[in-house]
């Protein structure tokens, strides 16, 4: 193709677009304010390498319902925690869509996906699977000694690190424990070593996965190049998800070899389904498996460990709430001691540290819906086929709600009788509303167990004799707002 052809055409497409965007413009007197539309492009401009921070600073001039023009795709943003009671609590139903990114698509996983559903006889099929036979209170009490292991196996690694004046990586370490946790759930098997040092391929598997369906994507702004994938995130998607659906595809045969020789006596989450999938086929096949198995490992390995990670810069950066922290666990369960899931109510200052984690660094910084059809909002019209975002990275620190937002201020909590369930909506980290994260049960029991454990059990101090106040705090977008930099801490005797 010679210069001339590629610039013609280029001008060609550009064209088509502009009159795309044109045409879809038209009619939206009525939609939310927001930042005039450049030509073609819309607002894409705008949004930077961090679209929730962006998108922030934006609500700061145009207000807690704006409107961004995103190629061709209507976008509302909502940022205030009135406005989201609104949209998750009195019009859930209208803004019960989900917005399927183009990343999502790979290998089909949107269409076997339970998250990524729309709501639907198939969704609530799903959710009633997942609750009933992993998240329910019953199946979770009897899968508790699993997650005391994999916590006692965490500790265990650390005092090896402790002996040796290592440091750990505390994101790897947790992610370990996690990984283990959720894989012997689902099929009674651990996937990682967890007194190896060594990285674990499925962690950046599942990062790679979570980082592209976050990235902004010309696919999901310009329908007419989904055939294109002009980024190659579908592409690049495609790969990761084959990696991990080539390992389920073999826990499955193997489990489905050891039923044929009558060998298989265990009651995890695969033998129930493939059960389920004996007895009524057209309700879930192995592609529904694969998918649930994908959403649980994405929801319950990168997040919570993310939340860990969080969690413990933030004490590194301020000891003096590590050493309250530490106190409260020395008062109330005995210094060095093992703490169990039932401990957790009675840790009053460590679901405080928890919920501050949650403010400010949320597990997923913007939450995506959609709208099925025009939807009237506080005298605003929403289009069909609109995308709309919660910024929960925003109203975390909302200077009109909360007192010295940018503080990391676990205290905070004790005057605010405050919940995560999707009730108190100036504190959303797991959504609200039928499209609340389904996970939540098994995180809220998970992480205070992981994160009082390493504190009762150890000391820690930077690595490299690191300043406290020097500790980067940068953060990675994605559709979980991850640490960009590892936490890397040397444990020490209590």
């Amino acid at each position: 193709m010679d210069y001339y052809t590629l610039v013609f055409g280029s001008i060609l497409v550009l064209s088509l677009l502009y009159i795309l965007a044109k045409l879809s413009s038209r009619g939206t007197k009525k939609l939310p304010p927001g930042p005039s539309p450049w030509p073609v492009i819309g607002n894409i401009h705008l949004l930077g390498a961090k679209p929730h921070i962006s998108m922030a600073n934006l609500a700061k001039i145009y207000g807690p319902i704006m409107s961004l023009k995103l190629g061709q795709l209507t976008t509302v943003v909502i940022s205030s925690s009135s406005m989201v009671k609104q949209v998750l609590k009195y019009q859930d139903q209208d803004f019960s869509g989900r917005f399927v990114p183009g990343a999502v698509r790979a290998h089909k996983y949107s269409k076997f996906s339970m998250p990524w559903s729309p709501i639907c006889p198939q969704w609530r099929m799903l959710r009633k699977i997942m609750n009933t036979n992993i998240i329910s209170s019953n199946r979770l009490d009897a899968n508790q000694h699993l997650r005391s292991q994999k916590v006692k196996e965490l500790i265990a690694y650390c005092a090896k690190c402790c002996q040796e004046g290592e440091a750990v990586d505390v994101g790897q370490a947790s992610f370990k424990a996690n990984l283990n946790l959720v894989s012997n759930t689902l099929f009674s098997k651990d996937l990682a070593d967890p007194f190896s040092d060594s990285k674990v391929e499925l962690k950046e598997v599942l990062s790679d996965i979570l980082a592209e369906i976050g990235k902004p994507n010309l696919v999901d702004f310009y329908p007419i190049l989904e055939k294109i994938d002009l980024q190659g995130i579908r592409r690049r998607t495609t790969i990761h998800v084959d990696k991990l659906f080539e390992l389920f595809d073999d826990l499955i045969n193997d489990r489905l070899e050891e039923k044929k020789k009558g060998s298989s006596e265990k009651s995890d989450a695969l033998e129930m389904f493939l059960t389920i999938n004996e007895e009524n086929p057209e309700e879930i096949d192995h592609n529904h498996i694969k998918s649930l198995f994908l959403d649980l490992f994405l929801g319950a390995t990168d997040t919570t460990t993310s939340t860990v990670e969080w969690a413990m810069a933030e004490m590194l950066k301020q000891p003096e709430i590590m050493k309250r922290a530490q106190a409260e666990l020395a008062e109330i369960i005995g210094k060095g001691k093992s703490i169990e899931e039932v401990d957790a109510s009675r840790l009053l200052y460590m679901q405080c540290i928890i919920k501050e984690t949650f403010r400010m660094h949320p597990p997923a910084s913007l939450i995506p819906r959609s709208v099925q059809q025009d939807v009237e909002l506080c005298d605003y019209v929403i289009p069909k086929g609109s995308q709309v975002l919660v910024n929960v990275w925003a109203i975390g620190r909302d200077i009109t709600f909360w007192e010295d937002p940018l503080v990391f201020k676990p205290e905070r909590f004790w005057s605010l009788d405050m919940d995560v369930r999707g009730q108190d909506f100036d504190l959303i980290p797991f959504s609200a509303g039928r499209r609340i994260c389904p996970g939540y049960p098994l995180a809220l029991r998970v992480i205070p167990v992981i994160l009082g454990s390493l504190l009762n059990s150890f000391n820690w101090k930077l690595e490299a004799d690191i300043e406290p106040k020097d500790l980067d705090m940068e953060e990675k977008f994605g559709l979980t707002l991850a640490k960009a930099h590892p936490v890397r801490a040397i444990p020490s005797p209590l």
